[in-house]
């Protein structure tokens, strides 16, 4: 198959569910929660939605597409995401193997940082830039991927990776303060600290199904557990009540 352009023990224990706001990680035209006051997860896949279409849209030219593992990066371009963190390991891994490629999803929200991941991305083997989507068609996509990846420098509680955990998507997070907090090592999803570590956990995630399994259920399990929406939306309001 050709494609070409076109175990660390850092488990945290779960706090108890309060009213979260989770961070949104891209332009509300690619994200948007379910309520401006309500921050439950709540996610909906298009049912018209073409994995063909959506990787030949990205520059992803595959005989077999059903092949790859698509790992997704999820985030609106801005320095703080630090998109092209892993870009150069990923391209090395690429070259070993052809069927794991990486797509960075997300709208220009910095433009001068957006010519310059357009343009390194544009040289990096195994890796395409997708244009943003509308929540249904980006929910649509996390589906077919093998894996959510999240490298930002900083993030508050990452929209993005709860719907994937609540999608049954596995989630790879660099180890940073507001990504520990949602996830969970080897539980809810995978915690990494450099871009080699990341490449580690990627094949060891490729080759255990059990591993695969025990984050699509685990991950499901906390996303419903602590940000149901009606549960949120049951909290707020006893919080409103309390003050009135």
């Amino acid at each position: 198959m050709i494609v070409q352009a076109q175990g660390k023990d850092r488990s945290i224990p779960h706090t108890v569910a309060q009213p979260h706001t989770p961070s949104p990680d891209t332009h509300t035209h690619t994200h948007t929660l379910s309520s401006a006051c309500v921050a439950g997860i709540e996610t909906r896949a298009s049912s018209h939605f073409s994995w063909s279409d959506f990787l030949h849209s990205a520059g992803v030219c595959a005989t077999r597409a059903e092949d790859l593992h698509v790992f997704m990066l999820v985030c609106g371009l801005r320095r703080v995401k630090d998109p092209l963190y892993l870009l150069n390991a990923f391209s090395e891994w690429h070259a070993q193997n052809p069927l794991v490629i990486l797509i960075i999803v997300g709208p220009k929200v910095d433009p001068v940082f957006s010519a310059e991941v357009d343009e390194c991305v544009k040289r990096s083997a195994g890796v395409f830039l997708a244009a943003e989507r509308n929540q249904e068609e980006l929910h649509a996509a996390m589906q077919k991927s093998f894996a959510m990846v999240n490298s930002s420098i900083s993030e508050g509680m990452s929209a993005a990776i709860l719907e994937a955990m609540d999608l049954g998507l596995p989630v790879l997070a660099r180890d940073i303060p507001g990504n520990a907090a949602v996830v969970q090592h080897e539980s809810t999803g995978l915690l990494f600290s450099s871009p080699q570590e990341f490449v580690s956990l990627s094949k060891r995630l490729l080759s255990d199904s059990k591993l695969q399994e025990t984050l699509r259920r685990e991950g499901k399990r906390y996303v419903t557990e602590y940000h149901n929406p009606a549960k949120e939306r049951e909290t707020y309001q006893k919080l409103v009540d309390r003050l009135h």
